[in-house]
């Protein structure tokens, strides 16, 4: 049985008040299975035995040298930053960029010192790993919310308002940005707006495991979201391509067919239909990821017709919460609908669940985590409007 951690009791049990079951994606299952709420406000955690690699990890790797021929079999454009990763078990992609950078790797005896270098197969590639910068930025005095912390690995509630950007990765790890420098810390991102679960390493070792799982897409992700209206099916998967949109470059743009300007990559995510609040003017919404493109669930609900509430970039913004919400409120209700609206600074997401292979034990580990107050608040007052159960086709 894989254990479940959960975190952050609400302050009050009446901020949220999500009494009904909520449906999750099993990883291994591609259908929705039953899943009370109530099993992550209790704070609770079962603990199994680890399994243990037999084999030392390594922890250093400076100086290990990489002498080999890409394989004849190989087709297509090969990254050198990629390639080499693969070739030694357990390094990191930036720890092998480092070493790009500096110098020390060589393509057929010339030295490369571009990461996104394209390999052809029959190259030779010589390689030296660099040793690690030490680390030069001061810790701050940040206060986190730390759902689990071990040796190797930290699992983090991060609140809405923190910006994952890169210049602020160094909160958790400290990291320099110097040429020869590794920043273990980060293994995926949420946005600013974006609530919830999130895993940091605290080793090479731990970063390039978990970045492996993240590649693959064997790491568990479910979230839930408060949308501006509700989609025509009450549960589906999306799987259209997410590219850079070019009217604005902050903003991703989902693309039907096979690709946009060649920009486009392929993204897949499912969804549940948990809630319909307001007459339909707005719905709580779970997500499972297939894929991880950025802004994958805001830009797949800006596609479906249902952008996330709260969300300006994407469309969600409150004029269309309005548009959508006053038709559906009772007259004596609309001061407060306004006011409700008003209070709308973020898209409303929230990362409830976050599973994955502890990088060294090699156990199952899998945390939830309700929304915060916020989040609670807003739900509670669309479901004062109205809340239906969505009718399954199934």
């Amino acid at each position: 049985m894989v254990p479940l951690y959960t975190c952050c009791p609400f302050p009050s049990s009446k901020a949220l008040q999500i009494s009904p079951s909520f449906l999750l994606l099993s990883s291994r299952n591609p259908k929705f299975l039953p899943f009370t709420i109530s099993r992550i406000l209790r704070a609770t955690s079962i603990s199994t035995s680890a399994t243990k690699h037999e084999e030392p990890i390594r922890t250093s790797y400076a100086g290990v040298q990489l002498e080999e021929t890409v394989d004849e079999t190989k087709q297509g454009k090969l990254r050198l930053d990629s390639w080499i990763s693969s070739r030694i078990q357990g390094i990191s992609r930036a720890r092998v960029q480092s070493s790009i950078k500096s110098g020390l790797v060589k393509v057929n005896g010339r030295v490369v010192d571009k990461v996104s270098h394209s390999l052809r197969a029959g190259d030779k590639v010589d390689c030296v790993i660099s040793d690690l910068q030490p680390l030069k930025a001061e810790p701050e005095d940040i206060p986190l919310d730390i759902v689990f912390e071990d040796d190797h690995v930290l699992v983090v509630n991060k609140p809405s308002h923190m910006d994952m950007s890169d210049d602020e990765q160094d909160i958790f790890h400290g990291a320099s940005a110097g040429a020869a420098s590794v920043r273990p810390g980060i293994v995926h991102r949420l946005d600013k707006g974006t609530s919830g679960l999130l895993v940091v390493a605290k080793d090479e070792y731990s970063h390039a495991h978990l970045s492996e799982q993240f590649k693959q897409h064997t790491i568990q992700r479910v979230y839930i979201s408060l949308t501006c209206g509700v989609p025509s099916a009450s549960s589906g998967r999306v799987d259209i391509p997410i590219g850079r949109d070019s009217n604005n470059r902050i903003r991703m743009v989902a693309v039907p067919g096979l690709s946009h300007h060649g920009q486009a990559r392929h993204a897949a995510s499912r969804y549940k239909v948990i809630e319909v609040l307001a007459g339909g003017g707005s719905a709580l919404v779970q997500w499972r990821l297939e894929t991880g493109r950025t802004h994958q669930i805001r830009a797949h609900a800006k596609y479906m017709g249902i952008p996330l509430l709260g969300d300006q970039v994407y469309g969600g913004t409150k004029n269309m919460a309005l548009s959508l919400l006053r038709p559906r409120t009772p007259p004596y209700y609309n001061d407060e609908l306004s006011r409700l609206v008003s209070r709308l600074e973020r898209p409303y997401l929230h990362a409830l669940v976050l599973g994955f292979e502890h990088p060294h034990s090699g156990e199952k580990m899998r945390f939830s985590c309700p929304p915060p107050p916020d989040f609670g608040e807003i739900l509670n007052h669309l479901r004062k409007i109205g809340i239906e159960k969505p009718i399954s086709k199934e």
